[in-house]
């Protein structure tokens, strides 16, 4: 066979060439179709805001112009807004110091980042919190949801007493401890189901709640919950054995949980923001890196407790507690050492801070048989920006004060005191002007009251 004939016959044959060149070509292709093809929106969900009254987190199918959905978006109440990030995951966040008052209508639209337009759409959002409440009921205490409308319907069934409630951070439901006849707690979840973000075609659908399902399978003698943003869950409780405490925390979406390492002398709190938890004992607080990060301690010593969290990270009033007797009230920051924004005799029952800690609202309390309280808002210099005697009102125990960032307001669980020796008048659920301090009792009594998150 000649040379010529031999490379003739090694050579590939045209099918295999082809076979092979096909798919390649067919990928080409399909590139380039999927390149002209318009951006879509994949997921838009409502995300947890620290720096404004609400925010939505949307994921694109392309990277987007975030100036171009600044331009091509609007909101209906027109409230300001921005879209911060870049690429395919943007935050749509409403500026500080709005009040939504009602739904909203988001209409969404804007380019990526090769100018082909994003396909307009249209979304009904409501940000608000619900208030979630304990409410006596024949035969005990029931837990009970108040929708947007004024009106409250249980969420969960009978039982003889709830001390305890807590909503997730996330949204995603509410813990509750029951007591039993013995005195003994059972501790619940009851799952919830949220429909605040909605395209405008669909119709609204109630809150949703399913059946509690017990969080332990032995009753315990007391039990502290804390939960964060995310919607994580830790569970101090134990029995009156010594030694018997346990701190287990469990991820939002989960099933397991982790044992915690450390003791405390009082309630651990997880951060807001999630990855770390603040552990109190007699030397002072400690700030404690969570698993899977690794272990690492910020120590602020002294004799102060937790008061509350501001919703931007890092960020917590503390009440300090002095050899006199007198109390403060501290702001602490990243990287800053706490900053005294109030110092008095009274005692401090509950605070609540906006952002940063640019607004605080502190409630005092002095007097014992008839005791007064009185709303201090500061600034974070600690001037005062105003103040009001709540004369005639009384803060159930352990109950707090709560913000609300949407609605520029707090709510606080406050029973009116009765005239001289007559029977202790039922508690109520008031919601109190960040601004002017005004009050606004809501109808119908509450044992205890707080924000269920629009999730």
């Amino acid at each position: 066979m000649s040379r010529f004939g031999a490379f003739r016959a090694s050579a590939p044959s045209r099918p295999l060439l082809l076979a092979l060149g096909l798919p390649a070509l067919l990928a080409v292709l399909q590139q380039q179709v999927l390149l002209r093809q318009p951006p879509q929106l994949e997921a838009l969900r409502n995300a947890a805001a620290s720096s404004g009254p609400a925010a939505l987190q949307a994921r694109f199918s392309r990277p987007m112009q975030a100036a171009s959905l600044q331009r091509g978006s609007s909101l209906e109440p027109p409230l300001s807004h921005r879209w911060l990030g870049n690429g395919s995951a943007l935050l749509l966040s409403l500026e500080e110091g709005q009040r939504v008052e009602a739904p909203l209508w988001l209409e969404l639209g804007g380019h990526d980042q090769r100018g082909l337009r994003l396909p307009a759409s249209r979304w009904i959002w409501d940000p608000r919190p619900r208030v979630v409440a304990v409410v006596d009921v024949a035969g005990g205490e029931q837990l009970q949801l108040r929708d947007h409308d004024g009106g409250w319907r249980p969420i969960s069934p009978v039982w003889p007493e709830i001390p305890q409630l807590l909503p997730l951070g996330d949204g995603s439901g509410v813990v509750a401890a029951s007591r039993q006849s013995d005195g003994q707690l059972r501790l619940w979840r009851i799952r919830l189901a949220q429909h605040n973000l909605r395209p405008a075609e669909q119709p609204a659908r109630p809150v949703r709640a399913e059946a509690p399902e017990p969080l332990q399978a032995e009753p315990v003698v007391f039990a502290h919950l804390s939960s964060n943003r995310n919607g994580d869950l830790l569970i101090q409780s134990g029995q009156l054995e010594p030694g018997s405490s346990v701190a287990r925390l469990q991820r939002a979406g989960g099933w397991r949980w982790r044992r915690l390492p450390w003791s405390a002398s009082g309630p651990m709190q997880l951060l807001p923001e999630g990855g770390a938890v603040l552990v109190p004992d007699t030397e002072g607080l400690h700030l404690e890196a969570l698993p899977p990060r690794p272990p690492q301690r910020q120590t602020l010593p002294g004799s102060r407790d937790l008061s509350s969290f501001c919703p931007q990270a890092g960020r917590a009033l503390l009440q300090r507690h002095w050899p006199d007797f007198r109390r403060s009230l501290e702001l602490v920051e990243p990287g800053q050492p706490p900053r005294q924004l109030w110092l008095g005799g009274q005692a401090l029952v509950a605070s609540a801070c906006s952002r940063s800690g640019d607004r605080v609202w502190a409630l005092l309390m002095e007097g014992t048989e008839r005791p007064l309280l009185t709303l201090l808002a500061l600034n974070r210099q600690g001037q005062e920006l105003g103040r009001r005697r709540l004369e005639g009102w009384e803060l159930e125990p352990g109950t707090g004060l709560h913000w609300d960032a949407s609605g520029e307001r707090l709510l606080a669980t406050l029973r009116p005191q009765a005239p001289g020796d007559a029977p202790p008048l039922p508690a109520r659920a008031v919601l109190i002007d960040g601004a002017s301090l005004e009050l606004k009792p809501l109808a119908g009594a509450v044992n205890q009251a707080q924000w269920l998150v629009a999730g």
